[in-house]
């Protein structure tokens, strides 16, 4: 009899200590709602610069390195299930493209370069994978079950919605930068030449993320986010050479100067052909950008309702 008492009791000891390492049914209700902060690494993926090699144009196999810049930004992610969670970001980068930087032989020729701050406000919904893991139940501090079940990560991919503001700017033989828009390069407004574009765009993020987070409260993580953007100008080259003379008398001597600064290493490159077909600049597709960052999180935890104290009417 004894012996069975002592197996009974030996039996509920290890079940409530390996209770303790799980979190209960729909305890992670109560840590909804989270707001971040995040800084990293920004490049842009277009027409200007890139690896010393064709055919990788837009995508994450021409990033130049040397071209990188800084990305910051903030954001508030709500969880709907434990899988499932809306965002939404505000995203400051900077991006740069320079011809000179690479080997290519058509780019670097061409010589054309930009950079631009863009202001990114973005919407998505993520979908992934989230640990039950929690902290010790019972509060008994300094074991190895709760210094292990306080840290529970989350792996997440997404996509969404978002629009950005851009600025292209280029730099003049003499190392200051000026805004391109305003002098319409490819001839914009002008007979045959392409439409004005603007300074706003959308775009479609495709990400993922990977957090840890300890106490349930604290986060630190990675998000690799790239965007596809419906936009050809980020960089203000989109798509042929347009006259010089014909520039500079409608915009200025600036106009034609920062719409060919090309090196004439290839003979015609920027010329029209013999059916008087201009030359080639830039390429149709959208212009596309991609961001690493490390995020910083803290998750407010939801309170519990007072209980309605009743009140003796005597």
């Amino acid at each position: 009899m004894k012996k069975t008492v002592l197996y009974i009791f030996f039996l509920g000891i290890t079940t409530n200590l390996f209770a303790q390492g799980y979190s209960r049914a729909g305890d992670w209700k109560k840590y909804r709602n989270e707001v971040f902060v995040s800084m990293g690494t920004s490049q842009f993926l277009g027409d200007l610069g890139g690896r010393d090699r064709t055919g990788t144009h837009y995508s994450p196999a021409d990033i130049n390195f040397s071209q990188t810049r800084t990305a910051f930004g903030a954001g508030f992610r709500y969880r709907v299930q434990k899988w499932f969670n809306v965002t939404g970001t505000f995203n400051y980068l900077i991006v740069k493209g320079d011809d000179a930087e690479t080997q290519d032989p058509y780019r670097n020729n061409r010589n054309l370069n930009f950079k631009s701050n863009i202001f990114e406000l973005m919407g998505r919904v993520e979908f992934g994978y989230s640990s039950a893991r929690s902290g010790n139940r019972y509060s008994i501090k300094k074991t190895l079950s709760s210094r292990v079940h306080k840290r529970n990560w989350n792996l997440f991919g997404y996509t969404g919605l978002g629009a950005f503001y851009y600025n292209p700017k280029g730099r003049e033989s003499n190392g200051q930068f000026v805004a391109l828009r305003p002098l319409h390069t490819e001839g914009q407004g002008l007979p045959g030449g392409p439409k004005q574009y603007t300074n706003y765009s959308m775009c479609i993020p495709f990400g993922i993320y990977y957090k840890v987070t300890w106490d349930k409260v604290w986060s630190v993580g990675v998000d690799i986010c790239w965007r596809k953007t419906f936009t050809d100008y980020i960089d203000d080259v989109g798509t042929s050479y347009y006259d010089p003379v014909a520039l500079q008398a409608a915009y200025g001597k600036l106009s034609a100067v920062m719409a060919d600064p090309s090196k004439g290493a290839i003979a015609g490159a920027t010329k029209p052909d013999g059916n008087g077909i201009p030359a080639q600049r830039g390429n149709i597709q959208k212009d596309s950008y991609v961001s690493f960052q490390v995020t910083v999180g803290y998750t407010i935890k939801k309170q519990k309702r007072k209980k309605a104290r009743l009140r003796s009417k005597f």
